[in-house]
């Protein structure tokens, strides 16, 4: 069985940083804190609207780091020119409101398919490996994989809420379950991503199939009581159960 990988999203540095407009937390030493106590890839969300990271943490970061940097990026194309500029190692593709507080769902894979199916294509060439954010569909997954992308992240946030109120998760977790199955029968790399926490991502890593962890809003904010280095490393031993 592959160890599951730690993605660690400091989005929300730079959220804390933009409240005073200051020039701190700095987004570039989360990211090397996370490098330093074992994540395995750092994501930052270059969003239209530049509400936390902007291009200069991106420059500054890809300078640095030394563990894989994650783009997530929206299918535009002004995005696309960052993203082949930058050339950043991973690149993962998601659905973007200018109105929404975070990210709502998965992609609509129907909506702009051509210019999605470029965008993929430009920048595999540039030697990104690029991700699709989708909801647990199987349909998604075929479309995913008929866009020729390396990997889809299932957004886990529909999960996530209903474990975090208490509530029935159990059919939830069977569409993720079938899910991951169908994605790494069509050989996409499957990973998972949204509102986790400790006790959701204690849930998933049970699920065999899915290689890759992305969190972020509360490993950050976890890390305000705890510290980073203690917050990545419960995760990391959360994902080795």
């Amino acid at each position: 069985m592959k160890r599951i990988r730690l993605g660690v999203n400091i989005d929300h540095v730079a959220t804390v940083r933009n409240a005073r407009g200051e020039t701190y937390p700095s987004p570039l030493r989360a990211a090397l804190l996370a490098e330093k106590n074992g994540a395995d890839s750092v994501t930052i969300h270059l969003r239209e609207d530049r509400r936390h990271i902007n291009e200069f943490d991106l420059k500054k970061i890809i300078k640095k780091l030394k563990i894989p940097l994650n783009l997530e990026i929206a299918a535009t194309r002004e995005m696309l020119k960052i993203a082949f500029r930058s050339k950043p190692p991973f690149v993962c593709v998601v659905p973007e409101k200018r109105k929404e507080i975070t990210t709502e769902g998965g992609l609509n894979l129907n909506h702009n398919k051509n210019f999605l199916k470029k965008l993929i294509k430009k920048l595999k060439k540039n030697k990104s490996r690029i991700s699709l954010f989708v909801e647990p569909s199987l349909n998604d997954l075929e479309k995913a994989k008929k866009l020729d992308a390396d990997c889809v992240e299932i957004h886990t946030g529909k999960l996530c809420n209903l474990i975090n109120n208490g509530k029935s998760y159990k059919n939830e977790l069977k569409k993720i379950y079938k899910a991951v199955n169908k994605g790494n029968k069509l050989g996409l790399e499957v990973y998972a991503g949204h509102g986790l926490t400790y006790n959701s991502a204690k849930i998933l890593s049970k699920i065999r199939g899915i290689q890759e962890f992305n969190i972020g809003h509360f490993l950050i904010g976890e890390s305000i009581f705890e510290g980073m280095p203690s917050t990545i490393k419960k995760f990391k031993r959360i994902l080795k159960l």
